[in-house]
């Protein structure tokens, strides 16, 4: 059960309904995640807003990589809910099964093939480690550039403190979602 109210609209003050229309504008609906940041209006929509930047409005990092790290990150944090929300989108992407139960079982990366594998390597490094060495900032330097390699960084960042927010703050899966992280694929 989830710390705070998970807020529909009409729960929110009238004065401050602009923030939820403002998170679905891009989204076309609201999350459960967001629902429970609404009880912060401002930061709600700071967080939305990063997000849309990264995925909608400048997306220098495209889905494939964008769906590799957020399975990560979701598996390092054990967010329950990014994982369950984000592994259909993986597969729908085209991201092979192999990569997901890569993750899935945090198998190190070395048999995926490399524009798989540096990605998870790269976004462990940096949250396990809090560095990332020489080799594998170089590999994906060399794949993305030096911003799409920054915008990459701020990605990891807001799924990150997405996982952590939702973990804090015990959200949910909705009604009639199954969880997956700890099951096999």
């Amino acid at each position: 059960m989830p710390r705070v109210d998970i807020l529909e609209r009409d729960e929110i003050p009238s004065d401050k309904q602009q923030f939820y229309d403002e998170i679905a504008k891009y989204r076309g609906h609201v999350a459960r995640p967001f629902k429970a940041l609404l009880n912060s209006p401002e930061i709600a929509t700071k967080i939305a807003s990063l997000g849309e930047e990264l995925r909608y409005v400048s997306p220098t990092i495209n889905s494939e990589i964008r769906e590799i790290i957020t399975l990560t990150i979701s598996k390092i944090q054990n967010c329950e809910y990014v994982w369950t929300h984000h592994v259909d989108s993986a597969k729908e992407l085209g991201i092979r099964q192999e990569v997901i139960e890569t993750i899935q079982n945090n198998i190190p990366p070395r048999k995926l093939l490399p524009k798989e594998g540096v990605f998870v390597q790269f976004t462990k490094e940096l949250l396990e480690n809090t560095k990332i060495s020489n080799a594998t900032y170089s590999a994906v330097e060399h794949l993305l550039g030096q911003k799409a390699l920054i915008d990459l960084i701020a990605i990891i960042g807001y799924y990150n403190m997405l996982c952590l927010s939702i973990n804090a703050l015990e959200v949910d899966l909705e009604d009639g979602i199954n969880p997956l992280l700890n099951k096999q694929q």
